[in-house]
């Protein structure tokens, strides 16, 4: 397993996509330079990924940095230490406060070590992160992708993937998760150790939103679903 450590990594992988389907060379070329979003790994790096999770950017980074006025270092101690009316202070709800204690509990106890999780298989590492209550697949995910640097992970969950890849394949319609999720085997079955690379590929660019469901049959009474896109055979042969 090659850990994605440096934009060399990324280039490798991207070159390994393009000698597996030349078509993709055009769809690199479009979404331009694929950036390095690592950060490091461990108790802080899962906080972080646990406070962004159904907020904007702009509430997440507001909580993040009152919780480093109130802390300094966000450790699993420090977070340990906070009693409920601190976490409201710094703008926590209770489920996600309740979950950053979680882990900070079995990160201190030893029940999980976030540094070795990171070398472990996806499947392993996401079956450990998720046994932690208030811990789904999109967030362990999300930890091995940019924490870790994995490269066989694709969160099918994530909107702004579904919508790059509405966009990629110029669909009208968002794919779900649940379609995102069946196509993957198909998507990275030729290149299962470069499924970061492709995730990195699709999310490169600025995608502008594709429709979702109520929308589209608001405008126009029907429209194509992905589960059709990947039935035709001119259109798959691109995976």
């Amino acid at each position: 397993m090659r850990i994605i450590r440096t934009h060399e990594d990324i280039e490798a992988g991207l070159a390994g996509l393009v000698m597996l389907d030349a078509r993709l060379e055009h769809v690199i070329d479009k979404a331009g330079p694929v950036p390095l979003r690592r950060t490091d790994p461990g108790y802080r790096g899962l906080a972080n990924i646990i406070v962004s999770q159904m907020v904007s950017k702009a509430s997440a980074a507001a909580i993040w940095n009152r919780m480093e006025a109130s802390l300094g270092e966000i450790t699993a101690d420090a977070v340990l230490a906070l009693d409920d009316d601190d976490c409201r202070r710094v703008g926590l709800s209770r489920a996600k406060a309740d979950t950053l204690r979680r882990v900070a509990a079995a990160a201190t106890a030893g029940e999980i070590d976030l540094d070795a999780i990171c070398n472990a298989e996806a499947v392993k590492a996401i079956h450990e992160l998720t046994a932690i209550k208030g811990i789904g697949r999109w967030t362990a995910e999300v930890y091995l992708l940019f924490c870790a640097g994995h490269p066989d992970v694709f969160p099918a969950g994530d909107v702004a993937l579904q919508n790059a890849i509405g966009h990629a394949l110029g669909l009208e319609l968002r794919p779900t998760a649940s379609e995102v999720d069946l196509a993957r085997g198909r998507l990275v079955a030729m290149a299962q150790c470069r499924r970061a690379a492709i995730l990195g590929l699709l999310c490169a660019g600025n995608a502008p939103r594709c429709a979702s469901r109520d929308a589209l049959k608001k405008k126009s009474g029907s429209f194509t679903p992905f589960s059709l896109w990947l039935h035709n055979p001119v259109a798959t042969r691109l995976i």
